[in-house]
């Protein structure tokens, strides 16, 4: 259940937007409005009929009556864009006595009924500390069904005088975060889809899908999302990153520091476009919350020469001219001794994350974002258009976006796999190998260690995601794979029967989840990962 909480100073504006209908022609307009819920007189004086804007009006009279009584104003910073400072000034204040917040389900919820919904919201207010059960005077408030909305979401809205019966101020403080936490403990009370309160990944809006679905193809950011997650993984600092970004396909142009044309603070990119048309920018940030430029640059190599380097890269891409290094490391093959080393990293890593505590969200959003940078170079490098490698980095980036960062301290050493996203992009081909499988191997291994750890920590939805996605995408595309060139004894041809492809090894555990069920936890063993150097190919650790 998402919480959208927003603040204004008109009670009957907003009333009689929540009772429009599409007669009324009024943007986002919905069918047959009526209330659920709302303090003792409101929930006397009406029953659970349409509210029209007569009823709206009253309604609305009903709730600001404390505030015109005592003449009480609500005031918080008023804060509006100053065009030349380029940022949001505080220029005084401005009333804010109505708090309003919409309760929504996701589509694939369906619908609850007024009763569920009554419930739902009496409990949210007196969480809220919105009545007596906080202690103090109650706030007068009605909650109003407005159905589907045209994403599919069945929504309730609640709007609030935070002015009490007694005259006092309702406190707002912190009330975005309680509303997220109170929404949390909603949905295990009422047995409803339950979001994660760790992890948190940017939505697409109706314009985007409908957009995607008339043109018949991915949408733009989930493309994008894609590219830039492969090219930062395959990448050892930033103006490397700049050119792998630019050798998929896409457009990059900077965004500087003020007056400044060399301090790079954060870049936009985009799809190139058919002709004639005008191409779509997208901030990083806004494709996922770990790849705004500031997070990207926690897991490259940093120095003045590489930062003065990475402007350089920077400014050709803003003006569409060629990279300014031709001989970059993105250009290299690597040997096959690289592709053993990388494999007994992620060897070693797909062992140590069965004992990383399950608490330590930073590392197991590093460990998540290594394995989807991963899967994503491998699908830019074979997939025409996405397929299972694709769905699977998708879905293991959902663990690499933390709803709270600043919240969580660094992740833990652990063997680096950064640079396996490099093996796939600098694959020479797009047939399948016997080192990829056996690179597959692990990958699928730490993927299965992340499910693991979000159902041992009761996140079984996040659990299931990861499961669907390897049992119906990952595994048929892994059956299509060689045999890697070494097998481990365990797993060798015994005679009589049919040896079984490795790559499944890293898919076993991933059962339709039930309860009470858990993951085996029997990684191949970890060999000792060994350092090489550029001369020899590419850094095994950053």
């Amino acid at each position: 259940m998402i919480p959208n909480i927003t603040r204004g100073s008109r009670m009957a504006g907003l009333m009689v937007y929540l009772a429009s209908t599409d007669s009324d022609k009024t943007k986002n307009a919905h069918t047959e409005p009526h209330l659920v819920a709302g303090d003792a007189a409101i929930m006397s004086w009406y029953d659970d009929g349409v509210i029209d804007r007569d009823d709206a009006l009253a309604i609305a009279k009903h709730l600001d009556q404390p505030r015109k009584l005592f003449g009480v104003s609500v005031q918080i910073k008023d804060m509006q864009w100053d065009a030349a400072k380029k940022q949001r000034v505080h220029v005084g204040y401005k009333d804010a006595s109505v708090w309003h917040c919409s309760l929504s389900l996701r589509a694939e919820e369906g619908a609850l009924t007024d009763q569920q919904w009554g419930d739902i919201a009496n409990d949210f207010v007196d969480a809220m500390g919105f009545t007596e059960a906080s202690g103090k005077a109650r706030c007068r408030w009605a909650a109003v069904n407005h159905g589907t909305s045209e994403n599919g979401n069945h929504h309730i809205h609640i709007a609030v005088s935070l002015v009490r019966e007694d005259g006092t101020k309702a406190s707002t403080h912190g009330d975005y975060k309680k509303a997220q936490n109170t929404c949390r403990e909603l949905e295990v009370k009422y047995g409803l889809e339950q979001l994660s309160t760790v992890h948190a990944t940017r939505g697409y809006d109706r314009a985007e899908k409908a957009t995607a679905v008339r043109d018949e193809r991915e949408m733009h950011r989930s493309s994008l999302a894609r590219k830039v997650r492969a090219s930062a993984s395959a990448s050892a600092t930033e103006g490397e990153f700049v050119r792998r970004a630019r050798e998929t396909g896409m457009l990059l142009r900077p965004r500087y520091a003020k007056n400044t044309t060399d301090v790079i603070v954060g870049y936009n990119v985009a799809e190139r476009p058919k002709a004639g048309e005008r191409p779509i920018w997208f901030g990083g940030g806004t494709l996922a919350s770990d790849l705004s430029l500031g997070a990207l640059r926690k897991e490259w190599m940093d120095s003045p020469q590489l930062a003065t380097e990475a402007a350089a890269e920077w400014n050709a891409a803003a003006r569409n001219k060629r990279t300014v290094s031709r001989t970059g490391p993105e250009k290299a093959v690597p040997s096959p001794q690289v592709w053993v080393e990388y494999t007994r990293n992620a060897t070693a890593l797909a062992e140590q994350l069965r004992s990383i505590p399950r608490d330590d969200h930073a590392t197991w959003a590093k460990a998540a974002r290594d394995v989807s940078g991963a899967f994503a170079a491998w699908s830019h490098r074979l997939e025409a258009t996405p397929g299972p490698l694709a769905e699977t980095a998708a879905e293991l980036s959902r663990t690499a976006q933390l709803r709270a960062p600043r919240e969580h301290g660094n992740p833990v050493a652990l063997p680096s796999i950064a640079g396996t996203a490099m093996l796939f992009l600098a694959a020479s081909s797009k047939n399948k190998t016997a080192a990829q499988a056996a690179l597959m191997v692990q990958l699928a291994n730490m993927a299965a260690a992340i499910y693991d750890m979000h159902l041992q920590s009761g996140r079984t939805r996040e659990a299931e995601r990861i499961r669907a996605v390897v049992a119906t995408q990952l595994k048929p595309f892994a059956a299509t794979m060689p045999r890697p060139v070494s097998v481990g004894a365990a797993e060798q041809p015994v005679e009589g029967k049919t040896a079984r492809n490795p790559v499944e090894l890293g898919l076993r555990g991933m059962a339709p989840i039930r309860p009470g069920s858990v993951v085996p936890g029997t990684a191949t063993p970890a060999k000792t990962p060994t350092r090489t150097g550029r001369e020899s190919g590419p850094v095994l650790d950053r």
